[in-house]
């Protein structure tokens, strides 16, 4: 088992199978040293299980914890694509939107659901480049969405 994936495992974490697209493009692609994962929403099983936007729908709380489950979603993308986690040298960018009531300005909050994961999960590595935004609706009715790069070494 790599030291990352040791590290999810006694954060009381276990990565899911990498969900599968939603529509019709590829999980993740390489460029170079680059990763580019797609989109994640908060899926379980195949099912979106936070929906609805911030806060009239869902709490910025709850919201939190659909960017962190986003964020493991994007963390077993990444996996699918270098089979050993221990292959990633920095979680270079995440890019969030969070499905928003027009009077909520709190996204920021929201994201760092799925930015404390990747400091968790990487260590040093995890820290990265990030950019939120709040938007009207999200594929499924999902709160969240995060995409993430990430170099090798």
């Amino acid at each position: 088992m790599s030291k990352i994936e040791e590290r999810i495992k006694n954060l009381g974490l276990a990565l899911p199978e990498a969900p599968a697209p939603m529509g019709a493009y590829v999980p993740f692609t390489r460029s170079g040293k680059l990763i580019f994962i797609s989109g994640q929403l908060p899926r379980q099983e195949g099912r979106i299980v936070f929906q609805g936007r911030v806060p009239a729908e869902i709490s910025p709380e709850r919201a939190k914890e659909s960017a962190r489950l986003a964020g493991l979603n994007a963390v077993s993308v990444l996996k699918s694509a270098v089979k050993e986690l221990d292959q990633v040298k920095q979680i270079v960018r995440l890019t969030c939107w969070v499905a928003s009531s027009p009077a909520f300005f709190d996204q920021p909050q929201v994201a760092n659901g799925a930015s404390d994961l990747m400091v968790e999960i990487f260590g040093e590595a995890g820290k990265h480049s990030r950019m939120t935004t709040g938007v009207i609706a999200l594929p499924g009715n999902a709160c969240f969405a995060v995409e993430l790069v990430a170099e090798l070494k």
